[in-house]
């Protein structure tokens, strides 16, 4: 039982860094190249507009992994706690790291199918020089930008760097969330693993 406790102290812990982590990499997307203009002028993709990585791997995973602590520890409440009321709180904090998590792998797996969102030339033969923003790698069929590099400074006329700045973060968010995902299943397995030592103990 006490191990089952030590483990939980320690997936709590990580699984919190893992969480400020999301929120920071979701909160460096809406600020390309360090610029603040391009939020403000509303220039940011919809993928890192809906921040993910803030309330769904960040606040919702920082919430159950402060209740793994908690229980890990025995602080407050959960210094008294029942073996099955450990056991449903173990189960709600990893639906809900579960959930926050999976939201964020789906977002940013979606980001970067799309591509990112910037200025690209959309002229055509009979027409003047034009530029848009939008996703410009959305509708490439042939050609996949995340294989074919030479799309990445070519394509992409504003921010600067768009593409490396896109597939960066999003990529650190697919991992993080991939990473949160096997926290809590092993957080799901240490509480089984407590409960029956502690059934067992009684």
């Amino acid at each position: 039982m006490a191990c089952s406790r030590t483990c939980s102290r320690i997936l709590g812990l990580s699984l919190g860094t893992t969480a400020l982590f999301a929120a920071g990499a979701n909160t460096v997307l809406l600020f390309p190249n360090w610029d603040f203009t391009y939020l403000l002028r509303g220039l940011i993709g919809r993928h890192a507009m809906l921040g993910s990585g803030l309330w769904g791997g960040g606040f919702m995973v920082l919430t159950a992994a402060t209740l793994i602590s908690l229980m890990g520890w025995r602080y407050g409440c959960f210094s008294k706690s029942g073996p099955c009321c450990s056991m449903l709180i173990s189960v709600l904090s990893s639906g809900l790291a579960s959930l926050g998590a999976l939201v964020c792998f789906i977002t940013s797996g979606g980001a970067l199918k799309d591509g990112p969102f910037c200025m690209f030339d959309v002229s055509s033969l009979n027409q003047t020089q034009a530029w848009k923003y939008g996703y410009p790698f959305k509708d490439l069929h042939n050609r996949n930008y995340l294989h074919d590099r030479s799309l990445w400074n070519s394509v992409c006329l504003e921010p600067s760097k768009a593409v490396v700045w896109h597939v960066s973060f999003f990529s650190t968010l697919l991992c993080i969330s991939l990473l949160q995902m096997l926290l809590v299943a092993v957080h799901c397995i240490n509480s089984f693993l407590g409960l029956f030592c502690s059934l067992c103990e009684e």
